[in-house]
């Protein structure tokens, strides 16, 4: 079982996260676990201070150290992983949270305000990941998004594992267009070939499909 240990400034934006859907069935189905702790129980201050104002001055504050040494210290086991959220990370991708899904216990991290003190990144954290070129207002819903793709790639999480191999980015390309009943709606029909029953040239069909869509949404993903 894969155990998530959040820690964050506003653990509970993750509480309705945990309890609904696919997710919440996983944790229920002992297929993954996900404790969330609020970073302010590491303070030792009167007033759980976990923030200051950055040397050399600059708008906005910075975590402190001390707290998060604390509570990453506390929880970190041979087998963590500790994972820093934050925009100037690596970008977050479906092959990496399939790696992710093989290991035993990630320490998430969420960013806040201007971020960490930079001790932090050089002692604690093995890996530094982005969900995206865009900037949050704090990293608790990265990880969310971040558990999300790794907790859904454990083996039994869905359904129908299956449904995997369809997935946009699974092998590079996005995935292919979905139809269901009924069968023309406001002058709009399903493909006849869907409806042909020749699995052969569906799965033909849904190849082509996945590489001209790609070619035309994602030309980059081609490139590469």
């Amino acid at each position: 079982m894969l155990r998530f240990d959040c820690l964050s400034l506003f653990p509970e934006m993750l509480n309705g996260f945990v309890s609904c859907s696919i997710i919440g069935r996983a944790i229920q189905n002992k297929l993954a676990m996900v404790c969330l702790y609020n970073l302010r129980d590491w303070a030792t201050d009167k007033h759980s201070v976990t923030d200051d104002s950055p040397f050399g001055g600059g708008p906005g504050m910075v975590m402190k150290p001390e707290p998060i040494f604390a509570a990453i210290e506390s929880l970190r086991s041979e087998y963590s992983r500790v994972i820093f959220l934050c925009p100037d990370g690596e970008i977050f991708n479906s092959a990496m949270a399939q790696k992710l899904s093989k290991e035993k216990h990630l320490i998430l991290l969420s960013g806040h305000y201007e971020g960490v003190d930079e001790r932090v990144r050089e002692s604690l954290v093995d890996r530094e990941i982005s969900i995206g070129d865009y900037v949050l207002t704090n990293g608790t819903v990265a990880s969310a998004v971040l558990m999300d793709a790794i907790i859904r790639q454990i083996p039994g999480v869905l359904g129908d594992d299956n449904s995997l191999g369809q997935d946009s980015f699974s092998d590079g390309l996005l995935s292919f267009p979905q139809y269901t009943r009924p069968v023309e709606f406001r002058g709009m029909a399903v493909p006849d070939v869907l409806l042909s029953g020749n699995h052969a040239e569906i799965a033909k069909w849904r190849q082509n499909q996945r590489s001209l869509r790609t070619r035309k949404r994602r030309p980059d993903l081609i490139k590469e």
